[in-house]
């Protein structure tokens, strides 16, 4: 009974993370099922199943406070829900060991750009609005359906770094249309591995505890996401995506580090990121005031001369 109740409040706590940042559900619960011993497959698969649940309610939460592109969810969702259920067929019979770290690398540098982009340049304004290409969203589903499926996680920190770095869709709508499209790779991904596994290796009330934890979580953090500065909301996933693959990546056979050498690194990124924020929060309150300024001048130039008055 305490395993279950600690499951569900880490479910909780990766959908509050997942629904507000676009990212970190799976990374987070396979995590914790592989330290208490589960096999990669399984793992990913009881991720994958509570996902169902998880996703369809933070979709429609996100649908609900107007966070959700249906044109975006549709030319991504389909092609990573092919992606995700070739990635699930994989996994079941071969290691991603070697793929991890790379994948890892790559999530890094994407979480560098975005984190450095939105802190110092704020929200894209050239090209936002403007739809997205099929032949961007197709592939990148693809990819990210796929090693969302042989790596249990991989779906937010893929899409949401990629979507945010094209500067055409607000991160609230980048978040929401990333977390709804979830679904249809949630559920491709559960067939894959129940077509491949049989049920091998899955305990059905550890899904049933994610899946409560994660159907609590999912409308507080859709709302959540609302109040969220764009600005400080990119730094924000940036630096998520960094800590997580620093982590990652320092814990693979790629890097022979100390510990000493381990916790350095980690006080480095961390204060990085910390100071991105701070740089973020400052620069959103100035532009705020800029605004309001902006506004009152508008409002003065617009007011009603004296009778008599020249103009000037």
């Amino acid at each position: 009974m305490r395993t279950l109740v600690l499951l569900a409040l880490a479910g909780l706590g990766a959908q509050l993370v997942d629904g507000s940042l676009g990212m970190a559900y799976g990374v987070t619960s396979t995590t914790l099922l592989l330290s208490m011993g589960t096999n990669p497959a399984a793992a990913s698969a009881t991720v994958h199943l509570a996902e169902i649940g998880t996703t369809l309610m933070s979709g429609a939460s996100h649908w609900r406070f107007g966070n959700v592109d249906w044109k975006v969810v549709v030319r991504i969702g389909v092609p990573g829900a092919v992606g995700s259920f070739l990635g699930a067929t994989v996994l079941s019979g071969l290691s991603t060991g070697t793929a991890e770290p790379v994948m890892s690398l790559i999530l890094l540098g994407l979480g560098l750009y975005v984190m450095s982009r939105f802190t110092f340049r704020g929200l894209p304004k050239g090209h936002l609005g403007k739809p997205l290409r099929k032949r961007f969203l197709s592939p990148l589903g693809l990819v990210a359906g796929f090693l969302d499926a042989t790596g249990g996680g991989g779906w937010g920190p893929v899409g949401t770094p990629a979507l945010l770095a094209g500067g055409r869709l607000e991160p609230r709508k980048v978040i929401g249309s990333i977390d709804t499209s979830e679904f249809l790779v949630a559920v491709a991904a559960s067939l894959g591995f129940l077509f491949s596994l049989d049920s091998q290796g899955l305990n059905w009330r550890w899904v049933a505890a994610f899946l409560v934890g994660g159907l609590v979580a999912a409308p507080l953090a859709a709302w959540l996401v609302r109040l969220l500065p764009p600005r400080v909301l990119g730094s924000a996933v940036g630096g998520v995506i960094v800590v997580t693959n620093v982590r990652t990546l320092l814990k693979s056979d790629w890097v022979v580090a100390s510990d000493t050498v381990g916790v350095s690194v980690y006080v480095l990124v961390y204060a990085l990121w910390a100071g991105a924020l701070t740089y973020s929060i400052r620069a959103h309150r100035k532009e705020r005031e800029e605004e309001k300024e902006r506004e009152r001048e508008g409002e003065g130039e617009g007011a009603p001369q004296p009778v008599g008055a020249y103009p000037t």
